[in-house]
């Protein structure tokens, strides 16, 4: 059994003028004001639609990213309907297979120190979740069937093809206090990384995080 951490790649290009400019050459079209592009206009009209709520001209542009998460984080990441997705697929995967090093690979949790009871407890869980699963295969369950005993700590990886106003709505969702720290645990520094490739778009959006408070 492998333990490893989460993770996500960004897999389309992301150019900020290049995306700045195409949504101010699709927004203008609503106030019939394409005279009024210059060569640094973009920055400004993007940052005022969204501070006057028009955000529906951000669908107009869109990012691709592939997150390496457990399956438990999957499942809250694919319930933004406004999204596409492809996932890595338990029905097909068979990691008893070479391919996938003979073993199943899990997602450690953030929030238990690996000294801690904790840990401990779910690690032995996990052990036993892969010998179960082996054993299924062994019998002749095929991978769809010998699935049902893999565990939500499972990793998984889901690429997430969404327009930028449905990553604004992401991020506020799931960067929030109130979200699962493990959804945190990617969505915080992914939004850190969208700051610095388009801050017109989203350097709006705020985060609370411990070391961060006042």
């Amino acid at each position: 059994m492998k333990i490893t951490t989460p993770y996500f790649e960004i897999l389309s290009p992301v150019d900020s003028a290049t995306i700045l400019q195409h949504i101010e050459r699709c927004g203008r079209v609503c106030y019939k004001s394409e005279a009024r592009i210059t060569g640094t206009s973009a920055q400004s009209f993007v940052a005022g639609i969204i501070k006057r709520g028009h955000e529906a001209v951000l669908e107009h542009d869109s990012i691709t990213v592939k997150f390496v998460v457990d399956r438990g984080v999957s499942h809250e990441i694919v319930r933004h309907r406004l999204a596409s997705y492809c996932q890595e697929s338990t029905r097909y995967c068979n990691y008893s297979k070479d391919g996938f090093g003979n073993e199943i690979t899990v997602i450690k949790p953030c929030f238990w120190g690996v000294h801690s009871p904790e840990f401990f407890i779910w690690k032995a869980a996990m052990e036993a979740a892969e010998e179960r699963y082996m054993a299924l295969l062994a019998a002749g369950a095929t991978p769809q069937e010998a699935r049902s005993v893999l565990p939500n700590s499972l990793k998984t990886e889901v690429v997430m093809t969404a327009n930028l106003r449905e990553w604004r709505h992401f991020f506020k969702l799931r960067t929030a206090p109130a979200a699962h720290p493990q959804m945190r645990e990617v969505a915080i520094p992914l939004l850190r990384r969208f700051q610095e490739l388009v801050p017109v778009v989203f350097d709006d959006i705020k985060v609370e995080v411990p070391h961060e408070k006042s």
